[in-house]
C-alpha cells in the first residue's frame, strides 16, 4: 500500500490563520494606496478641467479679470423657506461662464445662501464655501455627502477628503500674489512661497496642531499632484 502525504486539520487552520494575519496587515495599506492614487488623480483632473474651462470661456467672453465677479450672494426661496434650484446668484454665475465647458453632471442649490453644489462625471463634485463669494471652491473627489457626514463640517474635512482651491483673478493684495490673474489654483492666500511654511503658516497651515488646512492642496500640488510621505492626513474620497 502507498502511504499519501497530507496536511492534517491544525496545519491547514495554522495556515490559514497566517494568511489572515498577513491580509489584516495588508489590507490596509493596500486601501490607502487606491485612496491616494483616487485622490491624486481626480484633483490632478478637477484642476486641468476647470482651468481648460476658464479658458474657453474667455474666448467667448473676453479677459476673466472683465467678466469675474465677487459679491454674488441672494438666491429666490419657495414659500417653505428652501432655495429655488437654478436662482442663486453664484450658479447663474456657474452656468453662464464655466458649466457649458466641464462635464457636469447636476448642480444642487444648497439651503444656505444660495451657495450650490456641481457633480462631476467622474463622481467628484465641487461647492463654493460661502454664500457671497464664488472664490473659495471647496473640491470633493468623491461622494461630498459621505465626506461630510465622515466629519464635523465642510471645513474640518478639508486636506482630508475635501481641498481647497481659490479663484479671484482680480485680487490685487500681497496675498493674492499666486492668484492674481490666474485660473483656480490650490489656495495659497498669505503663503510666502516656502515649501516648509505650507506645514506652519499660523492660519492656514496643513497641519494637525495648527492652521486649518486650507494650503493641503498646495501641497500636494506641489508634490507633482503626488500625496508625499510627510503628509498629515489619510485621505478619502
Amino acid at each position: 500500500m502507498k502511504k499519501r502525504n497530507a496536511f492534517t486539520l491544525a496545519e491547514v487552520l495554522i495556515t490559514l490563520g497566517i494568511i489572515g494575519i498577513v491580509a489584516a496587515m495588508t489590507l490596509p495599506v493596500l486601501i490607502q494606496k487606491n485612496n491616494n492614487r483616487v485622490v491624486e488623480t481626480r484633483l490632478m483632473k478637477f484642476y486641468s478641467a476647470i482651468n481648460q474651462a476658464i479658458k474657453m470661456a474667455e474666448v467667448d467672453y473676453g479677459d476673466k479679470k472683465d467678466w469675474y465677479e465677487t459679491g454674488l450672494n441672494g438666491a429666490e426661496f419657495d414659500k417653505d423657506g428652501n432655495p429655488v434650484p437654478g436662482s442663486s446668484n453664484q450658479e447663474r454665475w456657474f452656468n453662464k461662464y464655466l458649466r457649458p465647458y466641464m462635464k457636469v453632471v447636476k448642480t444642487e442649490t444648497l439651503n444656505d445662501e444660495g451657495r450650490f453644489m456641481v457633480y462631476f462625471a467622474d463622481g467628484s463634485a465641487m461647492a463654493v464655501s460661502r454664500g457671497d463669494y464664488i472664490s473659495d471652491l471647496i473640491f470633493y473627489p468623491g461622494d461630498p455627502v459621505r465626506c461630510l457626514k465622515k466629519y464635523s463640517g465642510r471645513f474640518d474635512s478639508l486636506g482630508k477628503c475635501a481641498f481647497m482651491f481659490y479663484y479671484n483673478p482680480n485680487c490685487t493684495s500681497a496675498s493674492c500674489k499666486y492668484h492674481y490673474d490666474k485660473g483656480a489654483e490650490p489656495y495659497k492666500i498669505g503663503w510666502d512661497g516656502e515649501k516648509e511654511s505650507l506645514y506652519t503658516h499660523s492660519s492656514y497651515a496643513c497641519s494637525k496642531t495648527i492652521g486649518n488646512n486650507h494650503l493641503c492642496t498646495a501641497v500636494i500640488q506641489m508634490n507633482n499632484w503626488k500625496i508625499p510621505d510627510d503628509y498629515p492626513y489619510k485621505v478619502s474620497y
